[in-house]
């Protein structure tokens, strides 16, 4: 496997404007010889390959983490109403399929050279707690970052001033409709593949991600059972306004127009000390969510400790593991 810096392969986990906090990295790699898990703390939780159910070498082996690369037309986001491809990262466990499938979505980092360094949108470890439950993955680097490149089309104008202001009115139902656009064209292309269960298709995705994935969730995409959000939201700097984001009633907003269009059932998950968005705002923004009946769970696990919570994702597996594991059981995963 060629190897990647840990700067590079933790890109696809940073949020949604903000810089990530590289004093909590660790470099180091814990190998679970007993299970076959090989994680790297900075990719998916230090803790998710305990958290995860004893899996054998032979079912998820170092070799199933490395990623066929395919390519997924986004139509008509590109410069002049152009195509763009994404760059797509491919899983699959072993044999012939089909297998139940996951879109996974990336977060956002404030940086252009950041966003444009994005590497792998999903961490190895992450890759082996869904394919030691016979998922295929499917997890594209979106238009504007990485290797996929082409314009930003995911700006939603948020802008902070040197105090930790917000002096912008960002445009959330835009960011809502790219990334919706975006994540079912990944959606679509793996409905057409022999190997996709077509019909067993689960979202997830972390900051922006997440927000794309609870927006897709609102379109009625076929084949899609089910969603995961992972502190989603958008418009956070924490490094500026910690704990407070860009105009989180307009996201309150859009919040609860999505939920009146969403009959899938979702999990939301957040950690209470999230920078980005603080503790109360995503719980008012999961209320108008429901508000218009959609099906969802809010899952608050408490405080990531020794991490900024927004990365409950990459450093939480032992507080989410549990409840994610039961919501997907309901559908027989």
């Amino acid at each position: 496997m060629k190897k990647q810096s840990l700067r590079s392969r933790i890109a696809g986990h940073k949020g949604c404007v903000g810089e990530f906090p590289w004093k909590f990295v660790r470099a180091a790699v814990i190998v679970a010889l007993t299970s076959g898990f090989a994680t790297q703390p900075s990719l998916a939780d230090e803790a998710s390959a305990s958290a995860v159910a004893p899996v054998s070498a032979t079912s998820v082996s170092r070799a199933a983490v490395e990623p066929e690369i395919v390519s997924i037309t986004v139509p008509s986001v590109g410069a002049f109403g152009g195509d763009v491809a994404m760059h797509t990262e491919v899983y699959k466990p072993a044999g012939d399929g089909p297998f139940p499938t996951l879109i996974f979505s990336h977060g956002r980092a404030a940086d252009g050279l950041d966003r444009a360094k994005l590497a792998h949108p999903i961490g190895n470890g992450h890759v082996r707690y869904w394919l030691a439950k016979g998922f295929a993955i499917v997890a594209p680097v979106r238009v504007g970052y990485g290797k996929t490149g082409g314009p930003d089309i995911e700006d939603s104008g948020s802008w902070f001033d040197s105090f930790g202001t917000c002096r912008s009115r960002p445009d959330y139902r835009k960011l809502a409709r790219v990334t919706a656009q975006e994540t079912s064209a990944a959606i679509n292309w793996a409905r057409a593949q022999t190997w996709v269960d077509s019909k067993r298709i689960v979202l997830e995705g972390g900051s922006v991600g997440g927000f794309a994935t609870v927006a897709t969730a609102a379109t009625h995409p076929s084949g899609v059972i089910a969603y995961i959000n992972f502190a989603g939201g958008a418009g956070g700097l924490p490094d500026r306004s910690p704990g407070h984001s860009c105009d989180p009633e307009q996201m309150k907003e859009v919040m609860a127009e999505l939920g009146k269009t969403t009959a899938l059932p979702g999990i939301w998950l957040y950690a209470e000390n999230d920078h980005y968005w603080g503790p109360e705002a995503p719980r008012r923004w999961f209320d108008a969510f429901v508000s218009g009946g959609s099906p969802a769970e809010f899952v608050n696990p408490g405080e990531l400790a020794g991490h900024d919570g927004h990365f409950l994702l990459s450093y939480g597996g032992k507080m989410w593991s549990v409840p994610v594991d039961r919501f997907v059981k309901q559908f027989g995963f």
